[in-house]
This record gives C-alpha cells, sequence and structure tokens, in this order.
C-alpha cells in the first residue's frame, strides 16, 4: 500500500524516515520550524549500524568524505594519567563528524528523491490525521504522521528526568599536536569534570579538519561558567590537560561553546493514534554511550520496514517492539555508565578506575565494549515481527531424523 505520511521534524531522524519512507513507495511531505534547511549541535559519532543506514539512503559515502574514522575511545584520568576507558572498534571504525556534515549528506539525498520540504512549520499539535501549525493553519489529512521534532517535540508525551550533568561543546579547527587523529580522546578529574576531543573531519565548503571539543558542566552550572570567564577556564584546563590548549585556546568568546542539557526517558508506548514518535520524541539519554543519531537512524529504518511488512494499523505497534530492546538495553547501560563519569559521586570514580576498568580489559569484555559502541551488541530491530518470522514461530518444528 502507497500512504500518505507527514513527517514532523527535518534532522537527522526526520530526514533519514523520509528517504527510507520514499524508497519503500509512500507519499512524504516533511515540515519542519527552520526558514532554510540547517543543523544545529557540533560533533557526534555515527556507529556503523548507523553508517549501516546512511549506506541504505545513499548517503554514506558523501558522510564518510565529510567525516573521519574513529577507531578508538581513550580516556585517562588527570592526575596520574592511568587509563580508565578504552575501548577499540572492531573491523568497522566509527565516523567523527559534525552534525552539519551528517545533514548536508541526508539533505542532498532527500532532495535528489524530490521529496516535499515545507520550511517556517511550527508544529504545535495533531489530531485525526491532521497537523497544527503555529499560524493556526492545518495540513493532512495524511495516513500516518511520524513525530521527528526531538526532545522539544509538541506532539511527544514523554516527560523525562533531567540529569545532573551536561556539557558544553564548540567546534575548532584541528590544531598541531600530538594527539592522534582517529581517536576520542577524555580526560577526567574524578567524575565532576570530563574534557574531550573528537575529531570530525571538515565542514561543508570548507577543507579544514576540524575537532569538536566538550567540558562537563552541573546542569545549572553554565551561568557559572560564564561568570568565571574565559581566563579561568583556560587556567583549569591547562592544569587539567596541558594538550588541551592549542584547541581552547581557539575559544575567544563564551558564544563559541554551547551548553547541552541531558534528559533521560522513554516512551512506553511511541505511537497513537495516526501517530509514531521517533528519535528524540520517543526516547532519551546522555551521549555517553555515543549513540544519539544512530537511535534515531535505526527507529527511521525499523518504521521503514515496519510499514513494508505489516498493514497501516499494525505498522507503529511493529516497529515499537522490533526496537524495544534494542532500546530498552542502551537505556539502561548509559544511565549505569553515566554517573561513572558526570556526578558528584566520590566512590563512583573509584570503583570505574580501581575495580571496572581494569575488569574490562579481560576478555571477553573488549570484545563486549567494542559491539557496546558500535550499537551491535544487539540487533538494532532485532524483535520485529516481521510476517517471515511470525510464520517460523507459528509452524511445527521439523521431525527429527
Amino acid at each position: 500500500m502507497r500512504y500518505r505520511i507527514a513527517i514532523a521534524g527535518a534532522g537527522i531522524g526526520g530526514l533519514a524516515c523520509a528517504g527510507l519512507l520514499h524508497d519503500a513507495g509512500h507519499h512524504v511531505t516533511l515540515f519542519d520550524q527552520f526558514d532554510a534547511p540547517r543543523p544545529v549541535g557540533s560533533g557526534l559519532v555515527i556507529q556503523p549500524v548507523g553508517m549501516a543506514v546512511l549506506d541504505r539512503l545513499g548517503a554514506g559515502e558523501a558522510a564518510a568524505t565529510f567525516g573521519t574514522p574513529i577507531t578508538r575511545m581513550l580516556g585517562r584520568e588527570c592526575k596520574s594519567g592511568r587509563r580508565v576507558l578504552d575501548v577499540r572498534y572492531g573491523k568497522v571504525p566509527g565516523l567523527g563528524i559534525h552534525r552539519a556534515s551528517l545533514f548536508q549528506s541526508l539533505l542532498e539525498a532527500v532532495e535528489a528523491r524530490g521529496i516535499e520540504l515545507r520550511t517556517s512549520a511550527i508544529v504545535t499539535g495533531q489530531a485525526s490525521g491532521r497537523l497544527h501549525l503555529s499560524d493556526h493553519r492545518t495540513e493532512g489529512p495524511f495516513d500516518l504522521i511520524v513525530d521527528a521534532c526531538g526532545a522539544g517535540s509538541a506532539l511527544s508525551p514523554l516527560r523525562s528526568r533531567a540529569l545532573p550533568y551536561g556539557a558544553i561543546w564548540g567546534t575548532v579547527d584541528w590544531p598541531e599536536t600530538d594527539l592522534p587523529a582517529d581517536r576520542l580522546s577524555q580526560r577526567y578529574r574524578r567524575a565532576d569534570r570530563m574534557l574531550g576531543i573528537l575529531p570530525i573531519g571538515q565542514l561543508p565548503g570548507s577543507g579544514q579538519r576540524k575537532a569538536a571539543i566538550f567540558w562537563s558542566l552541573p546542569s545549572g552550572g553554565h551561568a557559572d561558567w560564564i561568570g568565571g570567564g574565559l581566563e579561568r577556564w583556560t587556567a583549569e584546563a591547562a592544569e587539567l590537560w596541558p594538550a588541551f590548549m592549542p584547541f581552547i585556546e581557539q575559544v575567544s568568546d563564551p558564544g563559541q561553546m554551547t551548553m547541552a542539557r541531558y534528559t533521560h526517558g522513554t516512551l512506553h508506548r511511541p505511537w497513537g493514534d495516526g501517530i509514531v514518535h521517533i528519535g528524540d520524541a520517543a526516547h532519551r539519554a546522555s551521549p555517553q554511550l555515543g549513540q544519539g543519531a544512530n537511535m534515531a537512524l535505526l527507529d527511521a529504518a525499523a518504521l521503514a520496514d515496519a510499514l513494508t511488512h505489516f498493514p497501516l494499523a499494525d505498522a507503529p505497534r511493529a516497529y515499537a517492539l522490533g526496537r524495544r530492546w534494542h532500546v530498552r538495553a542502551y537505556q539502561t547501560m548509559s544511565a549505569a555508565f553515566t554517573p561513572q563519569y558526570q556526578s558528584d559521586s566520590r566512590w563512583l570514580p573509584v570503583l570505574r578506575d580501581r575495580v571496572l576498568f581494569p575488569l574490562s580489559q579481560v576478555p571477553p569484555l573488549p570484545w563486549v565494549l567494542s559491539h557496546l559502541v558500535s550499537g551491535t551488541l544487539l540487533p538494532a530491530s532485532g524483535s520485529l515481527p516481521t510476517p517471515a518470522r511470525r510464520r517460523a514461530r507459528s509452524e511445527p518444528a521439523a521431525p527429527a531424523r
């Protein structure tokens, strides 16, 4: 069946969903509040599972051209220099990339398909298959509305829990440095300070290599950071991690660093009457495991698959069931890992450094951690109840010979 589908939100998940649903034969219309297509954010890592979705869309090659391979995540304690995090990817690396570059790759894929994108469309609600916009217009009716509006969605009933720590993020040029350009490098002072440098390749229209830098702060600490001034910040950074200086010295205005506050929560039922929620509109967590954009891409792929294998009345529930265990597992692990690296706890960093990290280097745990960050620890939509799988479960087993 060919359905008329509205997608609210032209971010990473919305663009991917639009392309995949179009390829499945549906008539797709994208709505977003921006006046012209533009990304929001800094650097991120696309994991191998996310790259598979980009390749399916034909956007993987463009993204790989912009980004840079990430083969390792290495974190050390600031004072002693001891390793407290060391995860190596397998044969397939992650991809460090700026959100603008990922956005551009997906936007080009959407534009190449001729998908309609309506800008300056602020979605405020929905009912009976129609989208309600802020200028009192309604659009529709649609057979299905996909909520890809992110954490600020007016369509999602999700009420998430604010996490005590966030981070300031910025984008700078990759300087002359001894730090490897194929790894996420981090330093920790207990759990109340985390500094990070992520190579992210190039921005659209620029040949200059870039880095995303981040610095953890209490969720309410942004004003205090600004009030303290850049000089004090730079002095603290020099004491904690001298190699951070060539990056941080490029920040001459607090406005170059954007505060990100994190929340945690999951919709038990990420669908309703004529609507389905994907990405941050359906589930949110800290970025500790680097899965945010990947989860949105995987949601988009699972929804497209569900609409291919199931009638419209059953597809949203099938999508939710398919993504259930992968989302739950990563939400749970994110909630467990985050306080070890971002909290006011005094004993969790000791447990992390003295017990958990040494254990993490004992086989088979390095293999487990590699698959964890790659997003492949569990099948991304392994519980999607496709008709073939349902038939296999219902048919009697062949007699033994």
